[in-house]
């Protein structure tokens, strides 16, 4: 049970529904397990930790780059490609922006606050966030091995080149259903709204690094890699070649992939080819009307990259 603290006494109350203009307006205050949390502020808190990892990492790469190609816009390369690839992600981006607030918001401040309150008291949020990854991982797999979930998810993988404006290439699609689907888990296991925050935090941020060119040394990444994702796993996720986008599904833990199987035994090399095998990248317009186009996904390769 979820309960809210009044003149010293502990009295059970129903969980309180707020707009999204609310939340984000600090005024909406979620109870959970005797705790009063802003959410306002914790949303404001998560907006600080991402946009702090996308300012370092954008330097990182265009100061380091570990694989500098005319795609990437930074000083001295202004390339027609590289303005257009920019304004394709910056465009997405703005649309999911917007179905934020709209849509995936609210629809997670409801699945925190209609729970059945049977979550034990032990259960916290460390737990919830091995969870949601695991999720995660099984989500972003399904986008894969789903042909109506690859519709959308295509959009993503279509572009020929990674950093970080990479992690917020998204078809609006692709990011409400991930919210809807997301929204079982949570009713399922009572999760609080502080949770989901921090793990929305902690993956944006990860995703933001591991799509990122910065350049990290090879005794750096091994370590981190056996623990969190990095561009070296990543990067051979979106390698354009089916065996390879098909494998390196982890978000924010590397472990899974090693667990069931799905670790690709590539290495990334400098020049790897990105993007969908056999399909290349289009206009902003294409991209958003990619889910309902006709279209035939090409075969796997013929040797698996996990061989």
């Amino acid at each position: 049970m979820h309960a809210g603290e009044e003149t010293g006494q502990h009295l059970a109350q129903p969980r309180p529904v707020f707009p999204a203009s609310r939340m984000l307006s600090g005024a909406g205050v979620r109870e959970h397990s005797g705790w009063i949390v802003d959410i306002g502020a914790l949303l404001s808190l998560k907006s600080a930790i991402v946009l702090t990892a996308f300012a370092v990492f954008a330097v990182w790469e265009r100061v380091r780059p570990a694989d500098p190609r005319p795609l990437l816009l930074r000083i001295g390369h202004f390339g027609r490609a590289a303005r257009e690839r920019l304004g394709r992600n910056a465009a997405l981006f703005v649309l999911n922006t917007l179905a934020g607030p709209l849509i995936v918001l609210p629809v997670t401040w409801w699945a925190t606050g209609a729970g059945a309150g049977l979550r034990p008291e032990w259960w916290g949020w460390p737990l919830d966030i091995l969870l949601l990854d695991l999720w995660i991982y099984w989500w972003h797999r399904a986008n894969h091995e789903m042909p109506f979930l690859w519709r959308f998810h295509q959009v993503h993988h279509l572009d020929e080149f990674l950093d970080t404006t990479s992690a917020f290439r998204f078809h609006f699609g692709e990011v409400v259903l991930s919210a809807l689907a997301r929204a079982l888990l949570v009713l399922l296991f009572d999760m609080p709204m502080t949770s989901v925050i921090v793990f929305e935090a902690l993956v944006l941020a990860s995703a933001i690094f591991h799509h990122s060119d910065a350049k990290l040394a090879p005794s750096v990444e091994r370590a981190l890699s056996m623990v969190v994702i990095t561009p070296g796993i990543h990067w051979v996720h979106h390698h354009a070649v089916r065996a390879d986008t098909d494998s390196n599904y982890g978000t924010f833990f590397s472990f899974w992939d090693r667990l069931f199987g799905t670790r690709s035994r590539t290495e990334r090399f400098a020049g790897m080819p990105l993007g969908v095998e056999r399909m290349g990248e289009r206009g902003l317009m294409r991209l958003l009307s990619a889910p309902f186009d006709r279209q035939k996904r090409a075969k796997p390769a013929p040797r698996s990259a996990r061989q």
